[in-house]
């Protein structure tokens, strides 16, 4: 044991209540002690955690810079460059046109996080976080969009302290901050709208994975944007017909996307704002993916007692977003999305007990949670409107 555990102090503070603040307590003054922190970094017991604390710790405090690997990475077109054809630093220093001390660095930097791994003779091929990446043309795609976030967090604690509204993001997600979203022209959000339609994919194999649409007639996808998961949906279930509510420029792109897909004859599109104006009528599944978590909770009970109001009475409402407390992805939620929906200017993520709260004000009951394979991504949480149709006001 070291010679001495820290003592508690007294004074300061307003001491601990219960006894296990003062437990915690107890643990705070332990794990900020340098004496405390040498010692278990040279018992053998407790050696194997000490350094995977550090090392935690460490990433924690490095994440920024790791993030610029991969933001460079994605840049320079790294990534695409070593599929499938390895290369030496020499090489990719002619083709990426930088000197070859730059790109020796960046390597090495990317080799430590598997974006890249070394293939012996001076050579460099994909890492299996590399290979994975570029499965994923939807995280490439955040990644190039995160330039906007990192010039937003540049100054964090400015950023908090900033009126709400006034950031890069605000002005990128143009609906956000916008008092009038459904006048926007289009080319205010064909850029966020693209951006959405790119990762979509992913998200929309998982939503159709984790929820059988077979029983169900009309689907509409309420802030369905370009229609790629109405048009998912289409292929997987080919007895849905499908509607598409969202701003007017964006409903043009999802017309030019069913033309295109053929289907037409199947889509039924309707422009305006969720905020203001009423929903159409006739479905009896009604998807909200990645829509409520972008707004506050006087919004989200607006959109949700609004998709009450024209389900029928056997109708589901299917809600795909990531949530607050998703455990094992619980930074992803909290600290990522956290960050940059406050940024952002509205919205927030959040749990289920919280989704289930709004659902029970707009006159639902209880949902219903149904796996996916990668909750880090999205989980899908299911409600049916309860039969009295009663909406309360949320305490």
């Amino acid at each position: 044991m070291p010679e001495s555990l820290p003592v508690l102090p007294i004074g300061g503070l307003a001491a601990p209540r219960g006894w296990r603040d003062r437990l915690r307590a107890w643990r705070e003054a332990c794990l900020s002690s340098p004496r405390f922190q040498r010692w278990a970094a040279a018992f053998p017991p407790t050696r194997p955690i000490a350094r995977r604390n550090a090392r935690a710790l460490f990433d924690v405090v490095a994440g920024f810079v790791y993030s610029q690997v991969l933001h460079a990475c994605v840049q320079l077109d790294l990534l695409p460059r070593l599929r499938g054809r390895p290369a030496t630093v020499e090489e990719l220093a002619a083709e990426l046109r930088l000197r070859p001390d730059a790109v020796a660095c960046l390597l090495r930097a990317a080799v430590s996080l598997r974006l890249v791994e070394a293939r012996g003779a001076g050579r460099f091929g994909l890492g299996e976080q590399g290979a994975a990446l570029l499965g994923n043309p939807g995280a490439i795609a955040m990644v190039r969009h995160h330039a906007v976030l990192y010039r937003d967090l540049a100054d964090p604690a400015a950023m908090l302290r900033a009126e709400r509204g006034s950031t890069g993001l605000a002005r990128y997600w143009a609906y956000a901050a916008d008092a009038a979203p459904g006048e926007l022209p289009a080319d205010r959000v064909d850029e966020y709208t693209s951006l959405m339609a790119e990762s979509q994919g992913l998200v929309a194999s998982e939503i159709l994975g984790a929820y059988a649409m077979g029983r169900h007639r009309v689907l509409l996808d309420v802030g369905g944007g370009d229609g790629s998961f109405l048009a998912a949906a289409a292929a997987r279930w080919p007895q849905l017909q499908l509607r598409l509510f969202d701003l007017p420029p964006v409903v043009e792109r999802a017309r030019r996307r069913f033309a295109a897909a053929g289907l037409e004859a199947r889509a039924s599109l309707c422009g305006g704002d969720f905020r203001r104006d009423p929903l159409p009528t006739g479905a009896d599944l009604v998807s909200l993916v990645r829509v409520l978590h972008d707004h506050d909770d006087e919004v989200v009970l607006r959109i949700l007692r609004e998709v009450a109001r024209v389900l029928p009475p056997d109708g589901r409402v299917l809600i795909a977003e990531p949530m607050s407390g998703t455990s094992g992805a619980e930074p992803m939620g909290d600290a990522y999305f956290g960050l940059y929906l406050f940024a952002m200017g509205s919205g927030r993520p959040r749990t289920v007990d919280e989704l289930a709260a709004l659902l029970d004000a707009a006159g639902f009951g209880p949902p219903v949670t149904h796996r996916t394979h990668v909750p880090l991504l999205t989980r899908v949480v299911v409600a049916a409107p309860r039969r009295d149709r009663r909406s309360v006001n949320l305490a």
